[in-house]
């Protein structure tokens, strides 16, 4: 389900938030191919530069010692340790001097970080929302800046989850119900209607 270009609006106070589009999570067995799921990244966060709007690379990581790493009872646990810190690092070409960093230690982007802080004193009332995992971190961040109030609007060729189904039910159950999906080219081609 993707909206055509001549219905999507974007403004000024739209941001790109990209999702643990980082190394170790890149090298991941994806449904759809990380090296994709980057060069899409990538082109959105080149558009969103030129127009001068704000990227925000969303990073996950843990301290060495693994002491603020996820401790809840669950069935399917988290990692045990820490993760090496190449693990965290955004690739060098879809970072730029400027973006905003957002180190994240839970699924979503929002809980225990300054991502509202750095929207809301930016003006930013909608996000653009991309990255891995669709159902985990994305769709997590998702859920929390709709009950924010940000408008939102998903990039469904930018986002891969581990397993096709639960990307497909993120797309087709979830997202519309949050706001719009829609495609790199679509958000770009609103983006140059800005001028």
């Amino acid at each position: 389900m993707t909206t055509s270009p001549s219905t999507l609006t974007l403004d000024s106070g739209t941001a790109l938030v990209l999702i643990d589009l980082q190394r170790g999570i890149l090298g991941l067995p994806t449904a759809r191919p990380g090296e994709e799921i980057l060069k899409n990244g990538i082109a959105l966060a080149e558009a969103f530069r030129a127009h001068r709007l704000p990227v925000v690379l969303v990073n996950v990581a843990w301290s060495p010692d693994g002491g603020d790493l996820p401790t809840t009872d669950v069935d399917t646990p988290g990692p045990a340790t820490a993760p090496p810190p190449a693990f965290s690092e955004i690739p060098d070409e879809l970072a730029a001097l400027g973006d905003v960093r957002v180190t994240k230690r839970h699924w979503g982007a929002f809980t225990g970080t300054e991502l509202d802080l750095q929207l809301r004193r930016r003006g930013i009332h909608r996000i653009v929302l991309a990255g891995i995992s669709t159902s985990i971190g994305v769709e997590s961040t998702a859920r929390t800046a709709w009950e924010h109030s940000y408008g939102l609007v998903f990039a469904e060729d930018a986002t891969a989850d581990l397993d096709a189904a639960s990307h497909a039910h993120s797309f087709d159950k979830i997202f519309p119900r949050l706001g719009r999906v829609s495609s790199t080219g679509e958000i770009i081609t609103a983006l140059d209607a800005l001028g």
